[in-house]
């Protein structure tokens, strides 16, 4: 096995475009997936990359490293808006996972259940990606293509999340159903984010993660959800069972059926719609 660490982008670049080594970040992903086996073949470490890491705040919005851990982004002053991924970022694995697990590795493995999807679609997220020939950025919605796969292309590498100001607004939850309370990997996760008005909804974004190959919104439900009052739960019931009933399509596997999921995540996108317009109110 070649291993690499270098503590420079371009050279991490360079790296990647000779040997087309497997990336290596927090490396809670990337371990586990070899059940037990030696690492083989060329690994390109990036964790001591500094440019990779860090949260900073632009005119434009929030920019969010690809090595940030999750324990850097629970404990970072974010505004409201980004709560849910603050929540979820409490749910990933144990505490020591959420100190080396990063946000990038997430995202790139490319798990239906990866917690950290949901919050960030609503966030309307971009993924910045690096390379050689330049970069590119593209929405999240476009960077996870299916189970396990991604739109990286040869020798890219992802350097960071973008999420901009028009949707670092309002107030945000977020919800994970497991078979127990800690370390488990989801059986459905929802995220809202909320933008009240006078007590009514202006805006929303609704996402349901572990209920389909790839993390979703929900635009109908959305758009249906304008005009509510945030604290009249009863009022929305009827169309939130309709558009969510229309728009979910679950997988069934070892951890739940399709039917079970469909009737958890409509109970659990109410729960978490409620928890995002409370915050709203606080």
């Amino acid at each position: 096995m070649a291993y690499f660490r270098p503590t420079d982008l371009k050279q991490a670049y360079g790296i990647l475009a000779d040997t087309g080594a497997k990336i290596l970040a927090g490396g809670t992903d990337i371990f586990p997936a070899q059940a037990r086996r030696e690492l083989r073949g060329e690994v390109l470490d990036i964790s001591a990359i500094s440019e990779l890491g860090g949260i900073t705040q632009t005119k434009a919005g929030w920019r969010i490293g690809a090595t940030t851990t999750w324990s850097e982004i629970a404990k970072a002053p974010l505004p409201p808006a980004l709560a849910a991924l603050q929540q979820a970022a409490r749910e990933v694995g144990s505490l020591q996972i959420q100190n080396s697990a990063t946000i990038a590795g997430n995202l790139c493995n490319a798990s239906p259940a990866a917690d950290g999807v949901p919050p960030l679609l609503v966030l309307e997220a971009e993924v910045e990606i690096g390379s050689l020939g330049g970069g590119r950025r593209l929405p999240l919605s476009e960077f996870i293509t299916g189970v396990r796969e991604t739109a990286l292309k040869a020798g890219e590498i992802v350097t960071a999340l973008h999420i901009p100001q028009g949707a670092a607004q309002g107030t945000s939850a977020f919800r994970k159903l497991g078979a127990r309370k800690y370390l488990v990997i989801s059986i459905c996760m929802v995220a809202a984010r909320l933008e009240l008005v006078d007590g009514v909804i202006r805006k929303a974004a609704i996402s349901v993660g572990s209920c389909s190959p790839v993390a979703r919104r929900l635009p109908d439900l959305e758009t249906a959800l304008i005009g509510y009052r945030h604290d009249n739960p009863a009022a929305w019931q009827d169309v939130l069972e309709q558009q969510a009933c229309a728009l979910l399509s679950p997988i069934a596997d070892i951890r739940a059926d399709a039917e079970y999921r469909k009737i958890a995540a409509i109970e659990l996108v109410n729960r978490t719609i409620s928890d995002a317009s409370l915050e709203g109110t606080l």
